[in-house]
């Protein structure tokens, strides 16, 4: 079984323009060099925005060569700069799941399953997830558990996510 260990928040470099913030690309070799150790890594990463109500989901990825060559590919920093755009406040952050580390390659049907985990998760906490590929939201949910919507969860519902761990 892999055991995927989360780092994180680290915050992204960033420049405040006059209309919104954007990824400093200039910035990236430095924020890499202070995570030198994960930037070699692989395993999956969940770019987010903290605010003052907590962190919300934008994007969800793999790693399968290296964080440091695939997070911030132009096709990615698109996204971010995009997501950023309508965020009037708030900090881009990073998390990795790091594979377990080892000798060869990390197990990459567990990257990809633990990546499609994230994603419905993902989803749930923020409808508008960049993600293209495996956002198609279920057609079921558990009242004040799962894809439920908003409002107060009833006292069996906590229990029931308490018993789960969720």
């Amino acid at each position: 079984m892999a055991i995927f260990k989360v780092e994180g928040p680290f915050e992204v470099p960033t420049y405040q323009g006059k209309a919104a913030k954007i990824v400093d690309s200039e910035g990236l070799p430095e924020f890499w060099s202070e995570i030198d150790t994960l930037a070699k890594r692989r395993g999956c990463y969940l770019f987010a925005v903290r605010a003052s109500k907590g962190i919300r989901p934008v994007y969800v990825g793999k790693a399968t060569k290296t964080f440091k060559q695939e997070v911030f590919t132009p096709h990615k920093l698109e996204k971010y700069q995009r997501c950023l755009a309508d965020f009037k406040k708030g900090t881009p952050v990073l998390f990795f799941l790091l594979a377990p580390a080892g000798k060869g390659k990390p197990n990459l049907t567990a990257v990809g399953e633990l990546e499609d985990y994230l994603i419905q998760t993902a989803i749930s906490r923020n409808p508008d997830l960049l993600n293209v590929r495996g956002t198609e939201r279920e057609d079921w949910g558990i009242t004040g558990v799962l894809r439920s919507g908003v409002g107060k969860p009833s006292r069996a519902a906590r229990d029931f996510k308490r018993t789960l761990g969720l």
